[in-house]
């Protein structure tokens, strides 16, 4: 069976094709482009199934509706459970957690089997616990790179919006701020580490995903594993696991 995993993110709208083996394709659009993905997917060998998380907002989601609409596929939205394909959630209201988050740390689990921290660095920075029986502890939320720089030039007078690079003793105000921003989330990351050896847990492994991963995983002074794509990873171990014994037909758009 042929999977078409679907990320909906507030930046970028990520998807990938998945046949059971490994991924036939992946490829990604910019999530205020969303009304052409049904002109990218019809380029696609043909899926069995569309899974999708979204967080996006409902004009994505109708989107998404269409262009599976267009392959006479159905979409199947995802909603993060108190347990699934192994891990359970700690949260005190599972169905609140971003279904996002929940597929990053089924991705992880399967991936790695082990104690985690497991963080998805976008438009937003999660932070994530995973124990090493697959318990998720809870985690954070904290403004990505980008956002951090966008804050401090438009509510900081004197401080315009200009590329700079990391550097342990930055020489200029850009540096300064771009420095400063990797250095809080890697401190986020850091800290969460420190908590579940705190907590008398194994050292976990530090599994980072998102467009910043590239930025992050190289000033952190724990364990790192950098995973392309980690959501579509825990869609797709979603979509099989639910279909397991079953083959998803043809069907209209609901």
């Amino acid at each position: 069976m042929k999977v078409l995993a679907v990320d909906a993110g507030n930046s970028r709208i990520k998807w990938g094709l998945h046949d059971g083996e490994g991924w036939l394709v992946q490829d990604w659009i910019a999530t205020g482009r969303a009304a052409r993905i049904e002109r990218r997917w019809a380029r696609l060998p043909s899926p069995d199934s569309v899974v999708a998380c979204n967080v996006a907002g409902e004009g994505v989601r109708r989107s998404l509706v269409a262009a599976a609409r267009s392959l006479r596929l159905a979409v199947r939205f995802l909603a993060s459970r108190a347990r699934q394909c192994g891990v359970t959630s700690s949260y005190d209201r599972p169905s609140q957690l971003g279904a996002d988050r929940w597929a990053a740390l089924i991705g992880a689990w399967h991936l790695f089997h082990g104690p985690c921290v497991v963080v998805n660095a976008g438009t937003t920075v999660t932070v994530d616990a995973l124990n090493g029986e697959g318990v998720f502890l809870g985690g954070m939320i904290v403004p990505g790179v980008a956002l951090m720089r966008a804050s401090l030039a438009r509510n900081t007078a004197g401080l315009r919006l200009l590329a700079g690079r990391y550097a342990y003793f930055p020489a200029s105000t850009a540096d300064a701020i771009a420095s400063g921003a990797i250095n809080a989330l890697a401190g986020a990351i850091e800290r969460m580490h420190r908590f579940m050896r705190e907590a008398g847990l194994p050292a976990p492994l530090v599994v980072v995903s998102g467009g910043a991963a590239g930025l992050l995983a190289p000033e952190l002074n724990v364990a790192a594993e950098v995973v392309d794509n980690l959501v579509l990873e825990g869609i797709v171990r979603i979509a099989y696991d639910s279909s397991t014994g079953k083959r998803s037909g043809r069907r209209g758009a609901q």
